[in-house]
């Protein structure tokens, strides 16, 4: 009977075979990491391995590599706390929280990181009205000081002297302002049929002083049929440079508006204008019966220029050949009502004329 042999080795199993269990054993440890790392399975707490980790992930922020097993999440540190300096030189602090942890998608997660974004949100909105406040308050302190330097404090005035001045102001305000009146008197040519239709053809206008603001020769706008030179005084060459009608009387009325009108028979100088001035402000020489008076004439009477500027201020005037001079019966007029100014001024405040 012949011997069998047989060749049995216990040894280790071949190379191959192993590597190969390795490989899965290795897919598979990969697959539950990922699927414990998306939520999908609970971490399972294993001892670490002394083997070096193939294919290893480096660590991330905030953790410290652990073999094989599962990660330690590193707590942050804290921050310093940020302080924004405000206009009057103090400072505040601005509390942020730290970074929001990157920890796994779970909803729990999701929501703690939300609410840590809202609330770092409302402190720092809490702490910009604070910010402002002091802002605008030191800008009116600032402010206050510049109108302080610039308009210094005035001295204590008593009540008595401000009423005193009140009551000058008002009563200067009631009186007739010598600057508002003023004196015309015009002169006229003859234009229309036969030269019958008196047109304007020089207007000179006073203050109350006598001083000349106006004194102009106005071109009419019909053809001249009579000069009148004898009282008149103008004369052909007069109006080679005269000023056109319309654009005269914008001026006249310029000056006559508003103000108080002195004039001898001063409707024919009105209607000479074109132009219809308030009865409340036109002075008539022709028709003060204490001019009248003085001169010692009926009330009642129409005096002419001439007579009364001889008999109240012994002055002669209208004479010669040479015709009138409009600037000197403009004079002559403001003169004459100043000699009953007040008594007749009263006179009209406690009979106004019905315009």
């Amino acid at each position: 009977m012949s011997t069998l042999l047989l060749n049995l080795d216990f040894g280790e199993p071949p190379p191959k075979k192993a590597l190969e269990g390795n490989a899965k054993h290795r897919n598979f440890v990969k697959k539950r990491r990922l699927l414990e790392r998306r939520g999908f399975l609970s971490k399972k707490n294993q001892p670490p391995s002394k083997a070096p980790k193939l294919h290893s992930e480096p660590p991330k922020k905030g953790e410290i590599p652990r073999g094989e097993g599962t990660r330690r999440k590193i707590p942050p540190f804290p921050k310093k706390k940020k302080t924004v300096a405000s206009s009057n030189g103090s400072e505040q602090s601005m509390d942020k929280k730290a970074a929001v942890s990157w920890l796994t998608p779970a909803p729990s997660k999701k929501a703690d990181s939300v609410v840590a974004k809202v609330d770092l949100l409302g402190e720092f909105q809490s702490a910009l009205p604070k910010i402002n406040s002091h802002a605008t308050r030191s800008q009116k302190k600032a402010t206050q000081k510049k109108s302080s330097q610039k308009n210094p404090p005035q001295k204590n005035v008593p009540q008595n002297s401000t009423q005193g001045l009140s009551e000058n102001k008002c009563s200067g305000a009631s009186q007739k302002s010598p600057g508002k009146m003023v004196a015309i008197d015009c002169e006229m040519v003859g234009t229309g049929p036969k030269g019958h239709i008196s047109s304007l053809a020089r207007c000179s206008i006073v203050n109350y002083n006598g001083d000349v603001l106006y004194d102009e020769y106005i071109l009419p706008p019909c053809h001249i049929v009579d000069y009148r030179t004898r009282w008149s005084g103008i004369r052909k060459q007069h109006m080679v440079t005269a000023t056109p009608f319309k654009i005269a009387r914008g001026q006249i009325l310029k000056i006559l508006t508003g103000k108080i009108v002195v004039g001898h028979a001063v409707h024919n100088d009105f209607k000479a204008l074109q132009y219809f001035h308030p009865k409340s402000l036109t002075r008539d020489t022709s028709h003060i019966p204490p001019l009248n008076r003085k001169a010692d004439c009926p009330e009642n009477a129409t005096m002419s220029l001439k007579h009364l500027t001889k008999k109240l201020l012994n002055r002669d005037i209208q004479v010669g050949k040479s015709g009138h001079s409009s600037v000197e019966d403009a004079q002559a007029t403001m003169e004459l009502y100043k000699l009953v100014e007040v008594e007749w001024e009263q006179h009209l405040a406690q009979n106004p004329p019905k315009d």
